[in-house]
């Protein structure tokens, strides 16, 4: 669906990182308007112009524009400006970083979750502890997206001591760094042992719960089944 929805558009805006990730080829004789992060609202607006105009127009997100992407926005800017009745808005799902993530990682998502991202350009710090401390002291496996940037040097490692104080030293966790891209890397290791300097604004963070172990270099959260029916 978003190949079709690429091969159709007229227009094409987005992120300049993803946009250069798309094929050279569906870009060819379409309006192209990229920027760079930080300029989503920049975007939003430019987008919303182009298709205003009547150009059938793609808006380049994330793996999947719902989950941290450009989804909201687009929502949210056509609320506020009243034009939900003018255009027509298709979201089109793809594949999550965390489901690409967790793939490569073995099994880690098998069983309850919680997603958590530590940027705080948009959430204050204090909310995004609180939401670690809750997800770690009820036993969540957990995700961590935009783990660290160079503003943002010590989050990572203090949210990896957190949970380490509910869950222990030898809980698995994982970094998979451009899933499924060009210089993908995927180490699978525990609390312990781990390196927080290891991640940047590219990787996804998998935090096992209590249950959770590594089972050689795989990641393997137990749903229950053979506590469950007694084998």
């Amino acid at each position: 669906m978003a190949l079709h929805c690429l091969i159709q558009a007229q227009a094409v805006v987005g992120y300049d990182r993803y946009v250069d990730l798309v094929d050279p080829g569906l870009l060819q004789g379409k309006t192209l308007f990229s920027s760079p992060m930080k300029k989503e609202m920049e975007r939003t607006q430019k987008a919303v112009q182009l298709a205003l105009d009547g150009m059938n127009t793609v808006v380049v997100s994330s793996g999947d524009s719902g989950i941290y992407g450009m989804a909201g926005l687009v929502l949210e800017y056509l609320e506020r400006w009243a034009l939900v009745d003018r255009i027509d808005l298709q979201i089109i799902p793809g594949i999550p970083a965390l489901c690409a993530a967790a793939a490569l990682l073995g099994a880690p998502l098998m069983h309850d979750f919680a997603c958590v991202s530590l940027s705080d350009l948009l959430t204050p710090l204090p909310t995004i502890m609180k939401r670690i401390w809750a997800a770690a002291e009820a036993d969540f496996v957990l995700v961590l997206y935009n783990p660290k940037s160079r503003r943002r040097s010590s989050y990572l490692a203090d949210v990896l001591d957190i949970v380490a104080r509910q869950r222990g030293p030898q809980t698995p966790v994982g970094f998979v760094r451009n899933a499924f891209r060009q210089d993908q890397e995927v180490l699978a290791t525990t609390l312990e042992s781990c390196d927080p300097d290891r991640a940047d604004m590219l990787t996804i963070v998998i935090v096992g719960n209590s249950a959770s172990r590594l089972v050689s270099d795989k990641i393997l959260t137990p749903r229950g089944y053979f506590e469950k029916y007694g084998v």
